[in-house]
């Protein structure tokens, strides 16, 4: 059973017209260490206006949405000083027509991203978020994220993926939609009715990206196989992408955390990366090889320094925890900023339009043979932490 320890500090929930902004002014809530606000709003695109600063006191803030996805972080502010920081939240329900929904899993049915609200944590070592302004947005492109559980929004502590991490660091011109979950391969992601969600948002000039290879390797049906089944279900990503006007792009899977006894990852995804590639080759998508990158960024870190980027932690580490968490597939919020640096990184030198929306801090360059000290990364904990590791592995 998922056991979830949720401490909600304040909650507001308001239901709008949303063709106009809503304006929460929440100056009452600085005395505060963390709180969520919600709004209730139809599907869609949301243009979300931070103002932060105090005139009383120093900041640090990191504001989340959703499924925690990160877009501010540790955001500092001098004492009187007042900034305002805009982006974008895509907002959704199960519902994909009159007749047909997604069918999420029983453990996604308490997740934010599947609700009627848009969502916002604000958390930080001293937050100081005084307004926040949400508006419609129908113009800038949407960046529909489809995966298993290295790609999905992660609502709880100690458990995060790259998707949900990458928003970080993009402006509000672009916009992201994470449609991955935790065990999914990509023929149950087109069975479950998640692409047609994706598809029934998609516009013209739209953006689509694939990572898969974790789960599939182990279907064992008839007709099962890199260079049978999983293709074909790739190759449906990109015709209906294609059909709307979108763009395709494929990221071969993240490596799992397997060394050999000289210190170098073993091979576990078999054919799956190769059929990927031979899919985009034939195509004509590009191609991110987060399955190199990734071998090098664990290789970089050693067989002990990598635990620090998997949900590796002792009992007692959380509330309730008895037994040591030792999961070689699933990343913690260091290992998973990690690897959406890797990602932006790939999509930079594969020439990908969107990445002309990236903040201006972000960090070009990243090497993943040189990763961020760990010591240095600075991660406020959120309040819901789950003891029940994702699905697949």
């Amino acid at each position: 059973m998922k056991q979830t320890f949720i401490t909600f500090l304040f909650l507001l929930s308001t239901s709008v017209l949303y063709a106009q902004p809503i304006t929460l002014n929440l100056k009452d809530s600085l005395n505060k260490s963390s709180y969520y606000t919600s709004v209730a709003v139809p599907d869609g695109n949301y243009r979300v206006t931070v103002t932060l600063g105090a005139k009383k006191q120093a900041g640090s803030t990191t504001v989340r949405a959703e499924s925690r996805r990160l877009f501010i972080e540790n955001e500092p502010t001098r004492k009187g000083e007042v900034k305002q920081i805009s982006f974008l939240v895509n907002k959704r329900t199960t519902r994909i027509n009159e007749r047909e929904s997604v069918r999420i899993k029983d453990r996604e049915r308490t997740k934010l991203n599947w609700d009627d609200f848009l969502t916002l944590e604000v958390t930080g070592d001293r937050q100081v978020v005084s307004q926040i302004t949400i508006e419609r947005d129908t113009v800038a492109p949407t960046v529909f994220l489809c995966g298993n559980s290295t790609v999905v929004d992660q609502d709880d502590e100690p458990w995060a993926s790259w998707g949900q991490m990458i928003t970080r660091w993009f402006n509000d011109s672009v916009c992201f939609c994470n449609l991955a979950e935790s065990g999914e391969t990509a023929s149950t992601f087109i069975a479950a009715g998640r692409l047609k969600k994706g598809l029934s948002m998609m516009k013209a000039g739209d953006y689509i990206i694939m990572e898969f290879g974790h789960n599939d390797q182990k279907q064992k049906f008839a007709g099962a196989g890199a260079y049978y089944n999983f293709a074909t279900a790739l190759k449906t990503f990109v015709d209906e992408a294609r059909q709307r006007g979108a763009t395709p792009i494929f990221i071969t899977p993240t490596q799992r955390r397997s060394f050999d006894e000289q210190g170098r990852i073993k091979e576990t995804h078999a054919n799956y990366p190769e059929a990927m590639a031979w899919v985009a080759e034939r195509e004509g998508c590009k191609l991110i090889d987060l399955h190199l990158m990734t071998r090098h960024l664990f290789e970089a870190m050693g067989v002990e320094g990598s635990k620090r980027a998997f949900v590796h932690y002792p009992a007692g580490s959380y509330p309730g925890q008895t037994t040591a968490f030792a999961d070689n597939t699933h990343f913690n919020p260091y290992g998973a900023y990690q690897i959406a640096k890797c990602v932006i990184e790939g999509l930079i030198e594969k020439g990908v339009d969107f990445t002309r929306f990236l903040r201006p801090e972000y960090p070009r360059g990243y090497n993943p043979k040189h990763p961020d000290n760990v010591d240095s990364f600075h991660w406020v904990e959120s309040k819901h932490v789950d003891l029940v590791k994702p699905d697949g592995n």
